[in-house]
């Protein structure tokens, strides 16, 4: 169980990000922390990319035990951490920062195993096999791609709207398996068994320009974006045929208890985390 810090105060963690004040990381990890006993605080952390180091620093230096980091700073927190996981230096992107007892940061990237375990465990996909489509090649991307592969897709591949981008991503990751990049523009009209939206336009209601060629009957389409309703991505995919349409709040939840055993060393059960945000939203 977490205790207090011997001057009585709680452990300090947070969210840092921007903007940031739509997160809903603060209620998760709070559902988490009342669920396994963890004595902890959980604040949001709205800083500007100028900020993000120092605020980073005084974090730390300050007693902080953890931080999530979402956009735009996850590059940045890769270069900050002392330290950084496999699975963080294969994505150059971190998510989640962790004080080590030596004085150290850790930096770890938690996005990739949320995903998959959203897919495979919530939603029950078998990945392997499928052609498997990403719009974007962000951080987000970097962080998915490795534990996607590990799936065993047929194909996986990049598509970003700067195709130089979307190769130079793919190539990163080509000894893992088939994975390739390109441009949206260059998107065969053929559709896609998975197609997954990780363009950082989608939280702010923008649409990846692609082909409605790329979604069928069988496709199941995923945004990593979550809201109450869903994205205008998923809205168009429906309209255009796909087979479902699911927003990334089971990702959302699974990262955040990846994150959480890292730090406090207990794993949360996700699925009454899962119900209770269920009352909390509704998608349309």
């Amino acid at each position: 169980m977490g205790e207090e810090t011997q001057d009585g105060t709680v452990d300090q963690y947070g969210i840092v990000g921007h903007p940031v004040a739509q997160s809903r990381s603060p209620f998760i990890h709070g559902l988490f922390a009342k669920q396994t006993g963890q004595r902890m605080a959980y604040r949001l952390y709205d800083v500007p990319s100028d900020d993000f180091l120092a605020h980073v620093t005084r974090f730390f230096s300050g007693g902080g035990c953890g931080l999530n980091v979402t956009i735009p700073h996850k590059p940045a927190a890769a270069a900050f951490a002392h330290t950084l996981t496999p699975r963080a230096e294969q994505a150059r992107a971190v998510n989640t920062l962790k004080m080590q007892p030596d004085g150290t940061v850790l930096g770890d990237n938690t996005d990739g195993v949320g995903l998959v375990r959203d897919l495979t465990g919530n939603l029950g996909l078998v990945v392997a096999g499928l052609r498997v489509l990403i719009l974007g090649a962000g951080g987000a991307t970097r962080g998915i791609v490795a534990p996607l592969l590990d799936l065993a897709p047929a194909e996986l591949l990049i598509a970003n709207r700067t195709p130089e981008r979307a190769r130079i991503v793919a190539a990163s990751f080509a000894d893992l398996g088939p994975v390739k990049g390109c441009g949206f523009h260059e998107l065969e009209p053929r559709p896609w068994d998975l197609v997954i939206n990780a363009t950082a336009a989608s939280p702010t209601g923008g649409r990846p320009e692609v082909s409605p060629a790329i979604v069928a009957a069988g496709t199941i389409c995923y945004d990593m974006a979550y809201g109450q309703e869903l994205t205008r991505f998923l809205h168009w995919a429906l309209a255009e045929g796909a087979a479902a349409a699911h927003l990334g709040w089971g990702m959302l939840v699974e990262q955040a208890a990846e994150s959480f055993y890292l730090w406090r060393g207990v794993r949360p059960e996700t699925r009454p985390v899962l119900e209770v945000l269920k009352d909390w939203r509704t998608p349309s």
